[in-house]
């Protein structure tokens, strides 16, 4: 049995496992729908996820580790390879910078809008660096002002679209550490975003990334 963190990543048998060749996008971050409004698109595509798993076992392959010890696998629930269904139901795109197994796929769901296609949104690898440059995709034209809607400037002890709580913050060496409410920093903590510093909604979803907890 699996344990979802988010729209990549599981958890099997004590493992954190990243599906291989896609990239889903982050529990924080917001995406504009076909109807034009703003909605937490990575905890849709968690949920996408969840769905297709739905309770049933999940056997994966692969020997590939990766920089937060996560492990790189296929993944496959009944007969269904669900890193191909995350790409082909639009919740996920084709990691191209590592595979494109999931080309065909990818392509498939922009032509029916289908998911993330159906409005804008940034590829998840540009949201976790994202700045005044970041390119806004979709299957059509996208709003004129989608880059200023999808790039909001943090609020000091919430994200401003998902409500989830816990900062992920990066230390001046490069350490990768979340807070948690009511930890002796986390008010003086701030997020900047720019600088690859994210939300999380559970400590699951942080460790997943490759965070560690404060220690204060």
């Amino acid at each position: 049995m699996a344990r979802i963190s988010d729209g990549d990543t599981i958890t099997v048998e004590g493992a954190r496992i990243r599906l291989n060749g896609i990239d889903a996008p982050e529990t924080d971050q917001t995406c504009i729908n076909k109807t034009g409004e703003n909605y937490a698109c990575g905890i849709a595509a968690r949920d996408a996820l969840t769905g297709l798993i739905q309770g049933r076992a999940v056997i994966c392959s692969g020997d590939e580790i990766d920089l937060y010890g996560r492990h790189i696998m296929t993944c496959s629930a009944g007969q269904m390879d669900i890193n191909a269904a995350m790409v082909a139901s639009g919740w996920a795109l084709a990691f191209r910078r590592y595979s494109n197994i999931y080309a065909t796929q990818e392509q498939t769901a922009r032509s029916r809008q289908a998911g993330l296609w159906s409005g804008a949104f940034i590829a998840p690898w540009d949201w976790r660096h994202r700045g005044p440059q970041t390119e806004i995709l979709g299957a059509l034209s996208v709003p004129i002002d989608a880059q200023q809607r999808l790039l909001p400037k943090p609020l000091a002890s919430v994200s401003p679209i998902t409500g989830c709580r816990i900062k992920g913050n990066i230390s001046r060496n490069g350490t990768r550490i979340y807070h948690m409410p009511g930890q002796h920093d986390y008010d003086r903590t701030r997020i900047t975003e720019s600088k690859g510093e994210r939300w999380f909604c559970s400590e699951d979803e942080a460790q997943a990334a490759g965070w560690r907890r404060a220690r204060n």
